[in-house]
């Protein structure tokens, strides 16, 4: 482990927190004691290899059926998140954008947007998405399986702000995009930040991620091996190479 790693602790006044949360895929043990705490309107960059359990703590952090959280506890504002199920979370306000964006085949864009707010969600409202994204206004009558990639991943955190949401998950936002799409959704999430929306952000592309974030969390084998500032691990060449491969 390197000398840069810390032990994590949560603080119970915080914003959000897990605290000791284990996971399991049947009897595959895969996030494995993970504590940690965010703050309000922060930016959390997770990352690690390969197989290092990011995709499964955000998962069980959105009380996804698998991984199945087998015990510890996971906080949003006070409210136990832990004994809820997906749709739950859901209401409670935390919304994961997973890593193929789930656009529903045969809908436009705002007949996605609309699925969002089936339950009378309080979300942002279609005009406040179209100013965040132009380009889904111009499409707005468009199917949304036929949009670029970078229009769907949009689409798709559009979808996420129409809900009544306090915890915005994203699981590798940036896959496949070219970088001026890229830089376009990165220049979305700080004005998402800006609103108070905490990010919780899993990529692969670490220093895209990690000059985005406010603070890092790296896995390793589903622990917590590092829980500081993205600028330590931005200067940090050492703990870049033990854990992220850059």
């Amino acid at each position: 482990m390197s000398n840069a790693s810390v032990a994590v602790s949560s603080s119970a006044d915080a914003y959000f927190r897990v605290e000791g949360i284990k996971a399991y895929y049947g009897d595959s043990y895969i996030v494995q004691d993970v504590s940690f705490s965010v703050n309000e309107g922060e930016i959390v960059a997770l990352l690690g290899r390969n197989g290092a359990g990011k995709t499964s703590t955000l998962r069980t952090i959105a009380r996804a059926a698998n991984p199945e959280l087998r015990s510890g506890s996971i906080w949003l504002q006070g409210e136990a998140i832990h004994d809820k199920q997906d749709f739950e979370a859901a209401l409670a306000g935390i919304q994961l954008v997973p890593e193929d964006r789930r656009i529903i085949p045969g809908l436009s864009v705002e007949e996605n947007l609309d699925i969002a707010c089936i339950a009378g969600s309080s979300g942002w409202s279609y005009e406040r998405i179209y100013e965040l994204f132009p380009r889904l206004k111009e499409r707005r009558k468009q199917e949304g399986t036929t949009l670029s990639g970078g229009e769907q991943q949009m689409l798709a955190i559009g979808r996420a702000l129409a809900r009544d949401i306090r915890l915005l998950l994203l699981d590798e936002p940036y896959e496949g995009l070219a970088p001026v799409v890229r830089h376009d959704i990165e220049k979305a999430l700080i004005e998402v930040k800006n609103t108070g929306i905490t990010t919780i952000l899993v990529e692969q592309n670490a220093v895209a991620a990690l000059k985005l974030a406010d603070s890092a969390l790296i896995l390793d084998t589903g622990e917590i091996v590092y829980n500081g500032t993205a600028a330590e691990v931005l200067d940090n060449e050492q703990l870049r190479h033990d854990y992220l491969a850059i």
